[in-house]
């Protein structure tokens, strides 16, 4: 297969063609032109693979998810009494791990004599809540990763048709189409490959930082359930 395309490249009518494109090194409209149509999928995708980076790096910056004393200030306020519903609404909007402590802070003023069982249940709850939220737009990244392969794979295919598609009846060659098809299959394939392969590291990047992030709101939890546990057992020994 390398040697066809050697062969192919170092014909006489093709070299004229190509060799600008190696040496003048081509701007990026005459790049997109000389790919065909089947490089415009693949530019949807970098740009929606773009956006969503940005995003992501946004929204996972530690101080809009886990803030990192924000779990000692709780602990804090809610030390000696529950707090009131302003400063729990405030805390809820503070961060994503805000969230999830101002939740069991609600269902411990909700329902004063609630079980453990019942606030692990609220935590975990608005923990899953918060995960979703995490995760957003992540399956779109994934999914751009594992199909800017295959759009490039398509131009590929596109491109060899154009090849065997400049075979003339007599036997000839058509160097424009010829010239055309190994442009359509060779850019497709590395610009499939370009968004490809940071998509991917990214994907994974971010799954990573999601996974910390979860870890230390699981761990927060656990903290929290038997520190709001005392107010449900000081209101049931002073009932009886």
């Amino acid at each position: 297969m390398v040697a066809q395309w050697q062969a192919i490249i170092l014909r006489p009518e093709i070299q004229p063609r190509l060799l600008p494109l190696l040496i003048e090194g081509p701007r990026l409209f005459s790049i997109i032109q000389a790919a065909g149509w089947p490089i415009w999928p693949l530019i949807l995708c970098s740009i929606a693979a773009l956006a969503i980076v940005f995003e992501r790096f946004s929204s996972l910056r530690k101080s809009r998810v886990s803030p990192g004393r924000l779990l000692d200030e709780v602990m804090s306020v809610t030390r000696a009494h529950l707090p009131s519903a302003d400063v729990v609404n405030k805390l809820a909007a503070n961060s994503i791990l805000g969230s999830v402590l101002a939740s069991g802070v609600r269902a411990m003023v909700a329902e004063p004599r609630i079980t453990e069982e019942a606030l692990r249940a609220a935590f975990e709850s608005a923990g899953r809540t918060a995960v979703h939220r995490m995760e957003r737009y992540l399956n779109t990244l994934g999914t751009i990763a594992s199909a800017a392969p295959l759009l490039g794979l398509l131009g590929t295919v596109i491109g060899m048709i154009e090849i065997f598609g400049s075979q003339t009846p007599t036997g000839g060659n058509n160097p424009a189409m010829l010239a055309s098809g190994i442009s359509i299959a060779l850019y497709n394939t590395a610009f499939g490959l370009i968004i490809a392969i940071p998509s991917l590291m990214l994907y994974r990047h971010f799954r990573g930082v999601i996974d910390a992030y979860t870890l230390d709101m699981e761990q927060a939890a656990d903290r929290m359930v038997p520190h709001l546990m005392r107010f449900s057992a000081l209101r049931s020994t002073s009932s009886s």
